[in-house]
């Protein structure tokens, strides 16, 4: 009994790390699913053009994501702990305040500095959740990355609620759970100094970008794009196409629904990792994830169909994204930090870049067919992601 105790002490303070961590992630990303929520009342607010909307959203992206790689040297340098809880809490106090911003130049600083605590958070997160993955890894990450989407899918809900009830001014507020989520886990999170005689990782590794865990990379970046462009073209395509109104409850369920969704794919693919492999399951539910996107094009929104095919659609996207993370991590693991980095952030950024020229053909070929053309990304995805991971994998 006493020889057992310990294990259960150790599998007790890994679970509380993970929940912490799942809660913590959820509170991040929670913003960003605010600001797709907001575009339509930006848009009103600044009369601005769907191309400067997109600019907000690369913007965020670029500073949340793009950097992660660098992000995640600097939490192989500096520690896990330390990194998360300093992202968590610039993050929450920056990005809290874009429903106030007075104007669109002060809403871009505030994405651009306030993008680099989320981005600062990512690796370090990622990290841990590895640490005390054991031998189930695949589902570790799982549920700390659907933690994540579990925030962005709240996100709209929040805001829009305040939208509604005219209290947006009080968004600020939002801050505090990620002050606390951060001084949460410098409170109870435990330190893992680095061993003496390792070497710095360099602050930009092109090797990683040259080999295989580029290519993942690249896959996980036309994968990305889909996600990118249906959160953040889906309201516009609802508000412009079917003329609902820009605060319709429609629109913030919509965007919950598939980003709960996504969460509940990234589980059950990776409690499905012992069962299949991960290339079978990463290519397989990106393939299938075309048919709902292509029919949600002919239903009419709101209705029960309308919300179960959005719910696929989030599922099967998302599905493969955690155990690509695992992939690039076991691929590198001399540079974990790095390899996170890329596929957990840099793959998105790079998406909320490209989203710029998505938001562009929105306004010349019509935001329908700009957003059939970034689903039919996930083709060449799969393609990417088969080769590098293998039918075995």
């Amino acid at each position: 009994m006493d020889a057992a105790a310990p294990a259960r002490v150790t599998t007790r303070a890994a679970l509380g790390v993970s929940a912490l961590l799942v809660v913590v992630h959820a509170t991040n990303d929670a913003f960003a699913g605010m600001l797709s929520a907001l575009l339509p009342t930006l848009q009103i607010r600044f009369d601005l053009t769907e191309t400067a909307l997109a600019l907000f959203v690369a913007t965020l992206s670029f500073s949340s994501s793009v950097t992660q790689p660098v992000m995640g040297v600097l939490t192989d340098r500096w520690g896990r702990r330390r990194m998360a809880a300093l992202g968590v809490i610039t993050s929450s106090s920056l990005l809290s305040l874009m429903a106030v911003a007075p104007s669109p130049i002060l809403l871009f600083v505030i994405l651009l500095v306030g993008g680099l605590g989320s981005a600062a958070f990512h690796p370090a997160g990622t990290g841990i959740a590895r640490s005390i993955g054991g031998d189930r890894k695949g589902l570790v990450m799982s549920v700390f990355s659907a933690g994540g989407t579990a925030g962005v899918a709240f996100g709209p809900l929040i805001i829009g609620w305040l939208l509604m009830t005219g209290n947006l001014s009080l968004s600020p507020f939002l801050m505090i759970p990620g002050v606390l989520g951060g001084l949460a886990l410098v409170a109870f999170v435990p330190a893992q100094p680095r061993p003496r005689g390792t070497p710095w990782p360099p602050l930009l590794d092109l090797s990683l970008l040259r080999g295989p865990v580029g290519v993942l990379a690249t896959s996980g970046i036309l994968r990305a794009v889909s996600f990118v462009t249906f959160l953040n073209a889906m309201p516009l395509y609802l508000v412009t196409r079917h003329g609902l109104a820009a605060d319709s409850p429609i629109l913030f369920w919509t965007l919950t629904t598939f980003s709960l969704s996504a969460a509940v794919g990234g589980i059950v693919a990776g409690a499905l990792e012992r069962r299949a492999s991960r290339s079978l399951l990463i290519t397989t539910s990106m393939l299938v994830s075309l048919a709902p996107f292509g029919l949600l094009f002919l239903l009419a929104p709101g209705t029960p169909l309308y919300f179960v095919t959005v719910a696929a659609a989030g599922a099967l996207v998302n599905a493969g994204l955690p155990l690509m993370v695992v992939a690039a991590q076991d691929l590198a693991p001399h540079a974990m930090g790095a390899a996170s980095g890329l596929l957990m952030g840099f793959t998105w950024g790079t998406a909320g870049l490209l989203y710029i020229g998505i938001g562009a053909l929105q306004q010349t070929a019509g935001i329908g067919p700009a957003m059939v053309v970034a689903f039919l990304m996930l083709i060449p995805a799969a393609v990417l992601a088969h080769r590098v991971i293998g039918p075995r994998g």
